[in-house]
């Protein structure tokens, strides 16, 4: 019966697919935890000087909401509302900020892949969103619905991916109407991570809400009780944010679901061309969504997302990986720890093909969220031309990295315990052997160093030898290998049904509305 709770089949430890795959032995699912310090570029009086720009831009020019149930809400809460700008009252943004969790647990239909939100914890989800899809045997391409499915593979199979974001690849070849619903529908059975509702539209919302729901086994009330689910919205910069992402987070944030407030600031366009401008600016926009939305739920699970970077003056084209984005996730980073609000940021570059200029700037946007201390890395594998392409090589490649990044942070690679000191082993080889045969080393042969899957450490002879093939190339193969030994993770054959049945039936009411 709809809303009743379903037993999962096998239990937790049935349910958890950590097994080491056919093709590479990748590290264990867990929750990586920056042990590092941050970056702090801004002093103390640097943090106040945009904090209090930031409060001066909602008190003395407002923003734009174009959604009319938020404005009567501000209204209802005191704010001056004209028309469609809303100013806010410093005291009043400043208390409903309080409300936010500075951390917060997110549970999926598989309770073995929850994740924590906030203080040290780092995560990383899927690419989302690129219309376009590039691989190295057919170029770029449209989106399809196949290749949206396969990088739900990709995303459920890495197990340094712990959440999915929106659609990995728009698939163009589904009407608009119900894209939502069979793009969910293989999300939730394709995957078991942590999943995500676009605020494109009320109905799309609800559905999607439903969808988890059922897909979890819950009632009504287990949904509401914990955080389930989220959504991202951005604002439409500057100064506005526009009507279905304002409803789809109020319907969220009225259910206790989690919402990333993430302004799309480019420096030079939709935001001032000085770092520090482009920041106050984005806190603006955000922090008056985050006061909206906690007075409708005080307590609602909110990440705060940094999308500040620049754009190309000549060419008006957005630059990601550059030195002021880096910048800027620092100094965001900065002001969310003021406020006490989580961080989410984005593995972005500008690069049209998995190439050096891809790696280089990703690994600038990684670095950045290292030392800012996010929480979420949105698009932490497989974007390309600022968001325009998702390609599995550049994923296969994103992932390469982000276990890295994995290794770092274990205590393992800096401990100072008397066996990492090795005084004893320093002793034994003296000054005329090697640590090669030394006990020490082979007591921790197989474990002491990251061991990577993608990369080639061979000489160049040996390289050649074996063919000679570029990064790209060995991550093109993997793909391939990956959706040969992708297995569907386990959904109670009733619980798999009722979401059948409900896509189903909201197709055949023609799902959500459009205009064609």
């Amino acid at each position: 019966m709809l809303g009743k709770r379903r037993g999962r089949s096998g239990g937790r430890s049935a349910n958890i697919h950590l097994r080491s795959t056919k093709i590479f032995d990748q590290m264990p699912w867990h929750l990586p935890y920056n042990t590092d310090d941050p970056t702090e570029p801004l002093d103390e009086e640097g943090v106040r000087k945009i904090h209090e720009t930031g409060l001066q831009i909602m008190e003395n020019i407002g923003i734009e909401f174009l959604n009319e149930e938020a404005r009567a809400i501000f209204k209802k809460a005191g704010c001056k509302v004209e028309g469609t700008n809303v100013r806010l009252d410093r005291g009043f943004v400043m208390e409903m900020v309080k409300h936010c969790p500075s951390q917060f647990t997110m549970i999926p239909r598989n309770p073995d892949r929850e994740v924590i939100v906030g203080g040290k914890y780092m995560l990383f989800g899927c690419v989302s969103s690129p219309p376009n899809y590039w691989d190295l045997e057919n170029g770029k391409q449209v989106g399809t619905q196949e290749h949206f499915r396969n990088f739900l593979k990709l995303t459920h199979y890495f197990n340094c991916i712990h959440f999915a974001c929106g659609y990995p690849v728009e698939p163009v070849d589904i009407h608009p109407s119900i894209r939502h619903l069979e793009c969910l529908f293989d999300k939730l059975t394709l995957t078991d991570k942590v999943t995500h509702a676009y605020s494109l539209g009320t109905e799309r919302v609800e559905d999607v809400i439903e969808m988890v729901r059922i897909a979890g086994g819950l009632t009504h009330e287990e949904f509401d009780s914990k955080p389930r689910m989220f959504t991202n919205i951005n604002s439409t910069s500057p100064l506005k944010h526009d009507w279905p992402m304002i409803d789809g987070a109020m319907r969220l944030a009225r259910r206790g679901q989690p919402v990333i407030v993430t302004p799309f600031t480019l420096a030079g366009a939709m935001a001032p061309v000085t770092m520090a401008g482009a920041v106050a600016l984005s806190m603006a926009e955000g922090l008056a969504a985050i006061a909206l939305l906690e007075y409708i739920n005080p307590g609602t699970p909110i990440v705060f997302g940094t999308f500040t970077s620049n754009v190309d003056l000549r060419s008006g084209a957005p630059a990601f990986g550059t030195p002021e984005y880096v910048r800027a996730t620092q100094m965001t980073g900065q002001l969310c720890r003021f406020y006490g609000l989580p961080l989410r940021a984005t593995n972005a570059c500008a690069a049209n093909v998995p190439d050096g200029q891809a790696m280089w700037e990703s690994m600038n946007s990684m670095w950045s969220a290292v030392q800012s201390q996010v929480n979420m890395v949105y698009h932490a594998a497989g974007w390309l031309e600022g968001g325009l392409i998702s390609s599995p090589e550049k994923f296969i490649m994103d992932c390469e990295t982000l276990q890295q990044f994995q290794r770092y942070f274990e205590k393992e690679v800096y401990g100072t315990d008397e066996k990492d000191l090795a005084l004893e082993a320093i002793s034994e080889v003296g000054s005329h052997g090697h640590f090669f045969g030394a006990e020490h080393t082979q007591e921790r042969y197989t474990s002491a160093f990251y061991e990577p899957f993608l990369s080639n450490w061979q000489n160049y002879e040996a390289f050649e030898l074996g063919g000679g093939e570029w990064t790209a190339q060995r991550a093109h193969k993997m793909y391939k290998k990956i959706l040969a030994d992708y297995e569907t993770p386990p959904m109670d054959i009733a619980i798999k049904e009722e979401l059948a049945a409900f896509v189903k039936r909201r197709i055949a009411e023609g799902g959500a509305p459009t205009d064609f």
